[in-house]
């Protein structure tokens, strides 16, 4: 068992206990972070981390992930936000962030949940980024892919 701050990101751990105060652990269970729940930490910045619970985001600092005691999930799958594939990559969509026109603009292109994604190509700097998907070819802004949520697959 490792503190969550310890983990390798993008990766499925099970939630084995929370030791911070009553009322810090009261929180973070009214946002579903309890023990037993499936938490991938998607992006570490520095002290701080953000962190999938129940396809809800959440920003937690140091002090709460090193809190958090997680196990390697039974399942192994990896998670992670479309911005972060590799040209070659293929992922299946599992969540869509973002409100209202946001969300509508992206699942009115096509991108839904359960849609298999392939990153074709990337620009120079690595925006904008190039998919295939539903036999079509779709460009999006790296700041839209962050939106979207997809679950690694692996090729064999």
């Amino acid at each position: 068992m490792k503190k969550l701050a310890e983990v390798a990101p993008n990766q499925t751990f099970v939630v084995k206990e929370v030791t911070a105060q009553a009322e810090v652990q009261k929180h973070l269970q009214n946002l579903g972070l309890l023990p037993g729940s499936h938490v991938v930490l998607l992006k570490s910045k520095g002290q701080d981390g953000i962190v999938l619970v129940q396809n809800a985001r959440l920003a937690l600092d140091q002090s709460l992930l090193e809190a958090i005691i997680v196990e390697p999930a039974a399942k192994k799958e990896e998670v992670l936000s479309l911005d972060q594939l590799a040209v070659g990559d293929k992922g299946k969509v599992i969540k869509i962030f973002g409100e209202g026109a946001v969300k509508r603009r992206l699942m009115d292109m096509g991108l839904t949940k359960n849609v298999v994604i392939t990153v074709r190509k990337l620009a120079p700097l690595g925006d904008p980024i190039e998919i295939n998907l539903r036999g079509y070819e779709l460009s999006l802004r790296k700041s839209e892919a962050e939106y979207i949520l997809v679950e690694l697959k692996k090729e064999g």
